[in-house]
This record gives C-alpha cells, structure tokens and sequence, in this order.
C-alpha cells in the first residue's frame, strides 16, 4: 500500500483523485484549507467514499506544514493546493505569491528534510509560457488556429511568466524543477491546460468549461434568463482535459517518478480535444437545445488567445494519452452542472 498526501485535496482535481486512490485502497491523507467554494461539500463527499484522513492545513504556514509532513512521511505528495484564478492574482498578488511561490517552497522543505525518496507531482499552469506572443496565429470563422503547430505548444516553448498568477505559478514550477537538480527529490511538474468535470464549483473567474455549463443548464430551466458576458470576440482556444484523464498522468508520474525526476511535461487534452469559446457555445446549445446569450467584451489582460498542450512527451515518458473526447466530456458535465442546479446550499 502506497501512502499519498494531497495537498488541496478537497479541491476540484484533489477530490477527485483522492476519491480515485481510496476506491483503489492506498492509503490516503488529504490536507486543505478549506477557502475555496465547494470545499467542504467535497470533504463531505469524499470522507462517504471510504477511509482517509483529513488535516485543516494552509501551505503558506511553513512551521505547520513541516510539522505535518515530519508527521505523516507520505511515499507520494500530489501537490495541487494553490490560488487558481488570474483575476484574484492582479487583485492581491502578494496572497497569490504567499500561497503558489512560498506554500510550494514550504513543501518542499518539508519533503526535503523529511521524506526525499517521495515522489513529488506538482500542478503548474500553461500560464509560465506568457502570451505565447511568438505563435503565429491566424483567425478562423469559429475560432485561432496555429498553423505553424499542428499538434499543439510542446515544452520547449519558452517560458515567460506573465500576471502575478503566471509569476507565482512559474516560481513554483521552477523551484520543483531545482529541486530534482540541487537536492534530488524526485519532483514532477505539469503545466496544465484546462481541466474540467464533476466536483468543480466552477466561477466565472475559475473554470471555464464548468461555468458556461451551467449557463447553459440555467437556460433550459429558466424562461429568461440574463445574458452572461465573454472576454474578447470567443475564438480563444484551449485544449480541454477530462477529469478521469487527469487523474490517470498523475497516477503514472508518481509510479515512473524515478525516471522522470525534474521534468515538466504540457498536460492537456491535445489538439483533437481543442476548443474555442464559441465552438463549446456550438456544442452545448447542440446538446442542450438553450440558446447561449452572451455579451462580448474587452480581452482579459494578457490572455493567450491559443494554447494547446502536445502531450507527445507525456506519452512518451509517462505511458498516457486522453482517453475522454470532447463531446462526452461535456455531456458529463453537464450532468454535474445540473445536479449542482438542483442542489446548491451555501459552503
């Protein structure tokens, strides 16, 4: 039996994948603190699936999260706690350095002095590539298309961190990666695309595909509903990941932690699971039958108008390629919104 530590593991990919490793029957401790909205509906959710431990914990508190870690030596931490969202980034950007720069530091410390065989799987961002502005684009009817990278950004794109979030964010990256090479803690990081699904209490800041799920699900329930707003003209392009999918390539990096030690790896649902805003609007009033009224407003600053992960290095290494297509990963999600619809207490 394998002992995993979550860190952020009432979060949206934290609840999932702890849900994942006890069905499995590893041992599972999970710590959070327990800010984020949905986060104490997840702990209910997972504490019915099985055995684990739970422990209120924030990362930016390094005597607490040395304490912990001295406490339970984990043999794998999935290290996914973090400030999500670039707009509360450019609103209090020192929170943001405190809990994804110096949080992830503290965990690592405290892996370091405590238990450096265990492997360490970190979520970074596509956000360390900046604006992606070297890209050449051209537009479409519906969306951005890359000509010039058929298969998606790869990992030898420079980095260029951008916003405090893609700062903070990069920081972390880049200490994990320093990690392995000064100290040689078996650290592997992933800049993740979009990741979507069941248990994400999805915000207009933080989820994408999740949020314009439920509006579409409140349109087919509500005579009138108001129309939602967009930054920039909808062709933005993402590739997206379903949950299961995310799950998996975490589980195969901490198995082939040894070999991949101090690589990153571009996370996402590749070039066949890609999708601008308006093509998922396409989808969803296909699947639904709602119309999706929407406003367009100013771009987002320094919003990447196309990243798409080539997981060609993933699959290479670590044995994994998405398995979830696009359509039928909406379509769950869709369930999801509608059950978060139907029952919605406050956190």
């Amino acid at each position: 039996m394998t002992h995993y530590l979550v860190t952020g593991g009432c979060g949206f990919l934290g609840s999932n994948i702890a849900s994942r490793l006890v069905e499995a029957g590893e041992q599972v401790t999970i710590a959070d603190n327990l800010s984020r909205t949905g986060s104490t509906r997840n702990l209910t959710w997972l504490r019915n699936q099985g055995t684990l431990d739970f422990v209120t914990l924030d990362v930016r508190d390094a005597p607490a999260v040395d304490a912990f870690v001295s406490r339970v030596r984990p043999d794998v931490v999935l290290h996914l706690a973090g400030q999500v969202a670039m707009t509360t980034s450019l609103a209090d950007p020192r929170l943001d350095f405190e809990v994804n720069a110096a949080g992830s530091l503290n965990v690592l410390e405290a892996v370091r002095a405590h238990c450096a065989d265990a492997a360490v799987v970190y979520s970074s961002s596509n956000k360390v590539y900046g604006e992606l502005g070297s890209v050449r684009l051209e537009e479409a009817e519906r969306r951005y298309v890359a000509p010039d990278h058929p298969d998606g950004i790869d990992e030898t794109a420079p980095l260029e961190f951008c916003t405090p979030y893609g700062c903070s964010k990069g920081a972390a990256d880049q200490y994990l990666l320093d990690y392995a090479r000064v100290y040689g803690l078996k650290t592997v990081v992933f800049r993740h695309s979009t990741i979507y699904g069941g248990r994400q209490f999805a915000t207009v800041d933080q989820g994408w595909v999740g949020w314009f799920c439920s509006k579409a699900t409140e349109a087919t329930r509500e005579a009138a509903v108001e129309p939602f707003s967009i930054s920039g003209n909808g062709k933005q392009v993402r590739d997206v990941l379903y949950v299961d999918d995310a799950i998996d390539v975490y589980l195969a990096a901490a198995e082939r932690a040894d070999s991949v030690a101090g690589q990153a790896f571009n996370i996402g649902g590749g070039i066949h699971n890609s999708s601008s805003l308006l093509e998922l609007f396409d989808r969803l009033e296909r699947l639904t039958g709602a119309e999706m009224r929407y406003s367009a407003g100013p771009w987002r600053a320094h919003d990447q108008r196309f990243f798409v992960a080539d997981c060609a290095k993933a699959h290479r290494l670590l044995g994994w390629r998405p398995r979830t297509d696009i359509e039928a990963g909406v379509s769950r999600t869709l369930d999801w919104a509608g059950e978060l619809l139907e029952d919605t207490p406050a956190d």
